[in-house]
C-alpha cells in the first residue's frame, strides 16, 4: 500500500511493515488530553451517552494535572478513516477545552 508522506502515513506504513494486516478492522484508540478534570469527565460522559460503538476510558495522565479520555473503536484503519476520525475527535475535544493527541492500535 502507498501512504501519504505525513505522520499518519508514516505510522500506517510502519504498522504494515511490522506485518499488521490493515485490510481488516482493528481496535483503534484515539487519545484526548485535558488540563481540567471536569472537562475530561464531561467529554467521557458525552461519548458514553451520545456516541455509539466506542469504548471510553477516562483516567489521569502520567503528566501531573492532565487527564486522558481514550476512545476505542473497531474500524478499518485506512488513511482516510484515521484522518476523518482524528478530525472528529479534534472538534469534539475542543468543545470540552481539550485536544486530540493522536491514535494507536491495540495488538493482541
Amino acid at each position: 500500500m502507498t501512504f501519504p508522506n505525513d505522520e499518519n502515513g508514516s505510522v500506517l506504513r510502519e504498522m504494515e511493515d511490522a506485518g499488521i494486516d490493515l485490510s481488516k478492522p482493528l481496535l483503534v484508540e484515539f487519545f484526548q488530553l485535558f488540563e481540567q478534570e471536569d472537562n475530561a469527565k464531561a467529554m467521557a460522559e458525552y461519548m458514553q451517552t451520545e456516541e455509539s460503538g466506542f469504548t471510553v476510558n477516562f483516567h489521569p495522565d502520567k503528566t501531573p494535572n492532565v487527564w486522558d479520555v481514550d476512545c476505542t473503536v473497531e474500524m478499518l484503519p485506512s488513511y482516510d478513516n484515521i484522518v476523518a476520525m482524528e478530525e472528529k475527535f479534534e472538534k469534539l475535544a475542543r468543545k470540552f477545552d481539550g485536544y486530540n493527541d493522536g491514535w494507536g492500535i491495540q495488538v493482541d
